[in-house]
């Protein structure tokens, strides 16, 4: 399960919001409370995908692959930062969320590709610009399936903290 406050809910529908049509990305860093993730932060993170990348790597023309509208990578180099930083902090990085402009909240081929089984990777589905359902996700431990997790949101005053 994810606990994710309110105003960080709130956060993470403005930024799919800002960046449509384009996916956006964000880390989800907070604390583990046994098996519940509680997020504190949803921190927006450039969305650096290149489809020339994806081409040369599949070996695919570039007009064949897509563009931000429906890919998104965090860099290695923000992915460091983020895992160097909690290290310092004790603050985890619980997931990702990331947009799917005109798209349902579910799971891409390209997402289950591209995802650790540990992490829980929020979707909001963002339709002709406005925010729709946000659903969380986790990848099997085989990486071939993601199983949905189940997303209780909580007012501030429930959770105790405002960190957005």
């Amino acid at each position: 399960m994810i606990r994710i406050p309110k105003c960080v809910e709130e956060a993470i529908r403005t930024h799919g919001a800002k960046d449509y049509p384009r996916e956006c990305v964000g880390a989800l860093l907070g604390q583990l409370d046994g098996e519940i993730r509680i997020v504190q932060e949803a921190r927006p993170l450039p969305n650096t995908f290149d489809p020339s990348w994806e081409a040369s790597l599949r070996g695919e023309a570039i007009e064949s692959v897509p563009g931000q509208e429906r890919r998104y990578l965090v860099s290695p180099n923000t992915m460091f930062q983020l895992l160097r930083e909690e290290r310092k902090t004790g603050i985890k990085v619980l997931g990702f969320y990331h947009s799917h402009p005109d798209h349902p909240a579910l799971p891409s081929d390209f997402d289950r590709e591209w995802a650790s089984p540990w992490y829980i990777y929020c979707i909001l589905s963002v339709r002709r610009g406005e925010p729709q359902e946000l659903t969380a996700w986790q990848l099997n431990e085989a990486g071939d399936a993601f199983l949905e997790e189940p997303i209780e949101i909580v007012s501030v005053h429930e959770e105790g903290r405002d960190n957005a």
